[in-house]
């Protein structure tokens, strides 16, 4: 199954390991961090250039980093 993915910058760390992130084409979204990520601790920091799965459904909130590039 693809999901759509792209790429983003991260403009706000939030709490509970969620952030706010600025897409390409100016549309801003919020993200969590994907499974790989939380189990191995990566940090993610604002200003870091992230790829996001983005929800198929176009939700709000569960859109997912998978890396940090």
């Amino acid at each position: 199954m693809n999901h759509p993915t792209t790429r983003g910058q991260v403009t706000e760390v939030l709490p509970d390991l969620k952030y706010r992130i600025l897409l390409a084409d100016g549309k801003e979204i919020l993200a969590y961090l994907g499974g790989k990520m939380k189990l191995h601790k990566i940090k993610v920091l604002e200003g870091d250039t992230v790829e996001v799965i983005l929800d198929k459904y176009g939700g709000k909130a569960t859109n997912r980093i998978t890396h940090r590039l």
